[in-house]
């Protein structure tokens, strides 16, 4: 039996197609916000992202102090008529050291939009 994933097949599709670029939103220890272009993967429900010299990263710390971080993937679904798509992720935040330090994002928030024709916002909470 397969668990049930806290995404809708729609927007398992999104995260999982195209080039792996999505955009990682932080908050430093003065409260402003930072973000930046990641390259990530999904790990069944997570979100976890990687990149060279991570644990020496603003991200990195910033998850570190804070726990907090949230993530979107967005693009054009089409052109004609002008649409587009993505799905963003807001939740708990893990700065994992170790050999190949990274960052883990644990859903509480999912927002996704544009996934079919005629779809809205699509916004709840899970976990």
């Amino acid at each position: 039996m397969t668990a049930m994933s806290v995404f809708t097949k729609a927007e398992i599709s999104c995260l999982d197609g195209g080039g792996r670029l999505g955009r990682l939103a932080t908050v430093g220890r003065d409260g402003t916000p930072h973000i930046v272009p990641v390259g990530f993967s999904r790990n069944g429900d997570a979100i976890e992202i990687g990149g060279h010299d991570m644990a020496k990263s603003k991200k990195f710390r910033d998850v570190a102090a804070s726990g907090r971080a949230a993530f979107v993937v967005d693009g054009v679904a089409s052109k004609s008529p002008w649409r587009v798509r993505g799905v963003e992720v807001r939740g708990k935040a893990e700065a994992i050291n170790g050999e190949r330090p990274f960052i883990r994002i644990s859903p509480e928030r999912i927002v996704s939009w544009g996934l079919s024709e005629g779809e809205g916002h699509n916004a709840r909470s899970v976990g």
